[in-house]
């Protein structure tokens, strides 16, 4: 077996050096986290059920021009994707009222908000991802102010379409949350979606019963949780067959 070098692992992926220059191959794993890897667990199957949502979601959204950096999938845990500069920003679309901004604002869970808003966090977890605005983003320099329109007017552009997408199967996008990334071609640079989409980081919800299909299960002891995820999956058509999944409690800290 040939030893591969990992260049960076972090809560859900592993990524190590791809075959070609530019690329890398990302491991989805098993293991979940939740209230900045305060909770953790492992979701038997998590892994392989993200990586074919993912592929599906990401080749979906190549299909009308969102550039991101999925190349293909290479096995049932892992794919091919260009190397980037990860941008230190987590972009959250907001459709539905649910987790913090419920906290913040004092909104119901559940309260359809006037109009999709875009919150911005710092990706840094020893801060606890923290709330940013655009002056902070720009005073620090985290990124341009050409980087922050392209990638608001992606996050719209993907909310638009992903709603519709899991409208169409009986699905609601109440929020999910983007990474993007710089991507350099010779003397050339763009900014194109990385990470994953996935039940991971997208709150997604019965539209009949509003049963969680997310990783909000994980979070809430709410139970099913690789159930849900492979509901999603069949849904989309990804998964014909249910694995044999089950949920793994290692340690749990409120």
């Amino acid at each position: 077996m040939v030893k591969r070098k990992k260049i960076y692992e972090g809560k859900a992926k592993i990524l190590y050096e791809g075959p070609e220059p530019g690329t890398l191959i990302a491991h989805f794993k098993d293991d979940a986290t939740a209230f900045n890897n305060q909770k953790h667990g492992q979701i038997e199957g998590k892994g392989a059920l993200n990586n074919r949502i993912s592929e599906y979601l990401m080749t979906r959204l190549d299909g009308i021009g969102i550039p991101n950096h999925f190349i293909r999938r290479l096995n049932m845990r892992e794919q091919l994707v260009h190397q980037v500069e990860i941008i230190p920003l987590e972009m959250v679309c907001r459709n539905v009222a649910a987790g913090t901004i419920c906290k913040r604002f004092g909104i119901k869970e559940g309260e359809k908000l006037p109009r999709p808003i875009i919150e911005y966090y710092l990706k840094d977890d020893a801060l606890g991802d923290p709330l940013v605005s655009e002056d902070h983003v720009s005073a620090f320099g985290w990124a341009s102010s050409q980087e922050m329109d392209d990638m608001v007017a992606m996050t719209f552009r993907v909310n638009d379409f992903l709603s519709g997408l899991f409208y169409a199967i009986g699905i609601q996008l109440i929020d999910f949350k983007l990474e993007f990334g710089r991507q350099y071609e010779d003397d050339m640079v763009r900014v194109i979606l990385a990470d994953e989409v996935s039940p991971d980081c997208c709150r997604l919800w019965d539209i009949k019963t509003n049963r969680k299909l997310d990783k909000d299960r994980f979070r809430e002891d709410l139970g099913e949780v690789p159930e849900a995820y492979a509901e999603v999956a069949r849904r989309l058509g990804v998964l014909k067959d249910e694995p044999k999944l089950k949920l793994v409690d290692r340690e749990t800290t409120e």
